[in-house]
């Protein structure tokens, strides 16, 4: 599985402090997110808003989430799904440009789980 870890300044205190309330929403929250970036990364081929890019639909069909709670991930599970995100040389030599469609997708989703952890912390 191809996958980027979701690392964002400010980001731990709020999870432990969430984790101290409610362990259980932490989870939810935590799950959510996977959900909703699985759900981006079908919803659009567009790679700039965090779509899966398409050719054979291969690569879209292997997005999915594993684990539950706050040990949620998502990834694509097909080889060359690492050489689209990131680029890859040719045969020829030449080298084709990565689409970072993943890494657009966290960067989509920081925002909303900082926003999430801080209304769930709200409801104590």
């Amino acid at each position: 599985m191809s996958g980027i870890k979701m690392s964002i300044d400010g980001i731990p205190a709020l999870e432990k402090e969430l984790q101290r309330l409610n362990s259980v929403r932490f989870d939810a929250v935590a799950e959510l997110q996977a959900n909703e970036m699985v759900d981006r990364a079908t919803a659009s081929k567009n790679p700039a808003v965090g779509g899966t890019p398409y050719d054979t639909g291969e690569l879209m069909q292997s997005v999915n989430m594993y684990g539950k709670g706050a040990g949620s991930e998502v990834g694509y599970t097909k080889e060359y799904a690492p050489h689209v995100e990131y680029g890859h040389r040719t045969i020829g030599g030449g080298f084709v440009q990565g689409q970072h469609f993943l890494q657009k997708n966290v960067d989509i989703q920081r925002p909303i789980y900082r926003q999430d952890l801080q209304n769930a912390i709200k409801k104590g």
